[in-house]
């Protein structure tokens, strides 16, 4: 049973990856699990996860554990700086006489995360645009946008209102217009009385017999007949 890498420096947050490979030669056939251990004080090993031979993956909150058969690969997820130490491999086989056989040890370093300077915060805003420049250009494109919206606006109510100007003068003028006047020649029918002179007395073997003359007469009239203008032809 090997392991490998030998050493391996991550920071915190990272994830470690270790390769324990086997040989099953001569006891293809029997069963057996490979344990993942964590050395203490140098003399002490716990043991934090296992894996049979016929399961594909064995996985917990911080490890990982995938069979590839010939090998098996061992991820030891969300680092911190208390994950360091050494590590290794232990085949437990069981078959006659049972056997238990280890890796070499691998060490792990997790050191801290790194922590970002006040000094690099512009370095790292002019390589890509920071959500303040896009903030802006999305401003700058809502404003066009309103100010393109309320010329169409204006516009727009201009238009109608010109509309309903000119709608209205033509309503106004067409109010003012009166009727054409239309002149009608009117006929008035009137009887004309011939009173004789009571001063010069006629013998009435003189006198002709009383006559009745009537008389047409016809006025053209430009405006209507008022009752008083009737009263007037009259008289």
């Amino acid at each position: 049973v090997t392991i490998s890498p030998a050493v391996l420096t991550l920071p915190e947050g990272d994830k470690a990856t270790f390769f324990c490979n086997i040989s099953m030669e001569n006891n293809s056939g029997s069963l057996w699990y490979l344990n993942w251990y964590k050395e203490i004080n140098h003399s002490q090993a716990q043991k934090t996860a296992e894996i049979s031979r016929y399961k594909p993956m064995t996985e917990t909150e911080k490890y990982r554990l995938i069979n590839h058969t010939s090998f098996f690969e061992i991820e030891i997820l969300n680092l911190h700086q208390n994950d360091s130490g050494f590590y290794y491999c232990g085949l437990i086989t069981f078959s006659e006489p049972d056997k238990v056989m280890e890796s070499n040890r691998s060490q792990l370093i997790v050191t801290a995360a790194p922590q970002m300077n006040a000094t690099d915060e512009p370095e790292m805003e002019e390589g890509n645009p920071s959500e303040h420049i896009k903030a802006m250009l999305l401003g700058i494109l809502l404003l066009a946008g309103v100010v393109v919206l309320l010329i169409f606006g204006y516009l727009t109510f201009t238009y109608r209102r010109g509309g309903m100007i000119r709608l209205e003068a033509l309503q106004t003028l067409q109010k003012e217009e009166k009727p054409p006047v239309v002149f009608v020649s009117t006929v008035d029918y009137g009887v004309l009385e011939f009173q004789r002179d009571q001063r010069t007395a006629v013998p009435a073997e003189a006198r002709p017999a009383e006559q009745t003359e009537y008389a047409t007469i016809i006025f053209p009239e430009e405006k209507p007949v008022t009752p008083e203008r009737g009263k007037k032809h009259l008289d």
